[in-house]
Parts: C-alpha cells; sequence; structure tokens
C-alpha cells in the first residue's frame, strides 16, 4: 500500500520567486547605517556600487534603494534575520547617527520592528520552518494595507490573471495571501486606516508562464510599462467582474530566463569584525542546516 501525500500542498502555481522590493532613498548613508550596520544586511558587491544606488543582500533577495526622493511602502517587510539579541544591538548601535529621522525600532512578541529613517517599516522574525521555510535570512512576505472589502478581488485577481495561488485568511482582518514562491508571499490586509498616495515604489517576481499574464493583464489594458524581452510591469489590481480598481503597486514581472533569474548573493556574518574575526566563518548561511531538515 502506498503512503498517501497532499501533492496540492507543494504546488507553487505560476510563482518562482518574490526577488526584491524597490524604495527611492534621498541619502545613501544613511540607508547604508540602517539596512546595513543597523540590521546586519550585505551590500551587493557586484552590481549598483555607486552612489546613487545600491542593491541589499537579504538570502536570496534584495532591497534597491537607489536615490530620489523617499518612497514608504503602505504596508511592511518581513525579514527572517536570525539572533534577536545581535540585531537590537546593531540597531541600538546606529541610533545616534539617525537621530532626527523616523528611525526607531521595537521589541514585539515574536518580532523586532524595525523603521528607516524614511519611514519603512520592516518586522525581522527568528527563523521558524514552519511558518517561513528553511531559511535563517530571507524575506518571506511583503504586506500591503489595503481598502475595507477589497482582498477578496485581490484574491480572485492573482490566480486568474497571474496564474498564482491565492487564499483569504480571516483573524483580526481579512487578508489575502499570495503565492510568490517557495516560502513567499504579497498579503493585502484589509484596513480602515487612511493611506497615503501611491508614490511608485514596487516588488519584482519572477514566474514561469510568462506569456499567459502579459496577454490578460494586456486585455485588460493594465501593462504598465514594457521594459525588454524579459520583463514586463504591471501596477493596478482590478475587479475582475466590475473593472474597479481595487489598489496599486507596482509588480516588476520577470521570465525565468531573465539573465540574473537565481543569480548568486553574498550574505555576510555581520558578527564577524576586525577584533573576532574567524578564518572560515565570513558568509551568512541563508538556509537551515542538516539538523533542521525536513522530515515530512
Amino acid at each position: 500500500m502506498h503512503q498517501t501525500f497532499d501533492r496540492a500542498a507543494e504546488d507553487l502555481g505560476n510563482a518562482i520567486h518574490l526577488e526584491h522590493v524597490n524604495v527611492t532613498v534621498p541619502d545613501q548613508r544613511l540607508a547604508t547605517l540602517f539596512y546595513i550596520a543597523g540590521l546586519g544586511l550585505t551590500r551587493d558587491p557586484y552590481l549598483m556600487v555607486s552612489d546613487t544606488n545600491m542593491w541589499v543582500n537579504v538570502g536570496k533577495s534584495q532591497f534597491h534603494l537607489p536615490q530620489g526622493k523617499a518612497q514608504v511602502l503602505r504596508g511592511h517587510t518581513a525579514l527572517v534575520i536570525e539572533g534577536r539579541a545581535a540585531l537590537l544591538e546593531r540597531l541600538a548601535s546606529v541610533a545616534r547617527k539617525l537621530e532626527g529621522t523616523a528611525f526607531a525600532f521595537a521589541e514585539h512578541n515574536d518580532y523586532v520592528e524595525a523603521i528607516c529613517p524614511w519611514g519603512n517599516r520592516l518586522r525581522c522574525y527568528e527563523p521558524d520552518a514552519n511558518r517561513f521555510g528553511r531559511i535563517t535570512l530571507g524575506i518571506p512576505y511583503v504586506e500591503f494595507d489595503v481598502p475595507v472589502g477589497t482582498a477578496p478581488a485581490i484574491c480572485a485577481f492573482y490566480p486568474e490573471i497571474m496564474g498564482m495561488p491565492a487564499k483569504l485568511q480571516n483573524g483580526d482582518a481579512t487578508v489575502a495571501v499570495v503565492n510568490t514562491g517557495r516560502g513567499q508571499q504579497l498579503r493585502f490586509r484589509e484596513t480602515d486606516r487612511p493611506q497615503g498616495e501611491y508614490d511608485g515604489h514596487h516588488v519584482q517576481i519572477y514566474i514561469a508562464n510568462f506569456s499567459g499574464p502579459h496577454r490578460r493583464l494586456a486585455e485588460r489594458n493594465l501593462i504598465y510599462s514594457e521594459d525588454n524581452p524579459y520583463q514586463y510591469r504591471f501596477r493596478d489590481l482590478v475587479d475582475l467582474a466590475s473593472g474597479k480598481h481595487l489598489f496599486t503597486v507596482e509588480h516588476e514581472v520577470r521570465s525565468a530566463t531573465h539573465p540574473m533569474f537565481m543569480r548568486p548573493m553574498v550574505n555576510r556574518n555581520p558578527a564577524q569584525n576586525n577584533r573576532n574575526y574567524a578564518f572560515g566563518h565570513d558568509q551568512w548561511l541563508w538556509a537551515m542546516g542538516p539538523d533542521e531538515y525536513d522530515r515530512r
């Protein structure tokens, strides 16, 4: 008798990977203090190495921080970062240099909230294989605050247009949860809090079926930009039945044939310094080790 499994539980649909979150920043020095020194992340050593843009590695994902007027994501970005005590120490170490900005951090029951110098909110969680997959460093989800009543239609939009599985969750609020890759999600949480105007920030995803979503978006006149053979963008989420606008956030959509698909990323160990240096410990291993093997 064969053992039975829930095969649908392993479906990813059309989604492959949530690769980056892009927000413009007006000051690269302050961004370095927050993202690199404070959070303990790693500047990409290979690309965008001048003073007008910075790519910041977070496991297999990134923040992109080009120079410009500050953009603030309407919601928050979740990070998995191992070592709460060390994270708090790093954030405290940059506090004086970030005085006069929106920077702040606070401990909560299961996460540390860190706010960037311009108001972007990050929730930093300890690794949890059941919750976020077998990673010690990464971006498991991005959550957007959306108007009350829009989550069900957003939940219908992604499977139909993008081929990405989605489900509704009801707890303290109604949330549309969209699968964007292994252990990664876009979340759309309903709230009655007033929202600021959309300012141009974006998220980037890789998908397997590249042409089908493009065709369906184009049929509804939702393509925002045709960038190159491997990449296009859309911004507006709409009710598929009525065409009513639901929410705006730019999606940079890439094919799996994109030249930078799953390029290897360097992640440093922020515990290393010139006083405690140990050979063989320069890199942060973003994936859990064999002792955390998934025995399902």
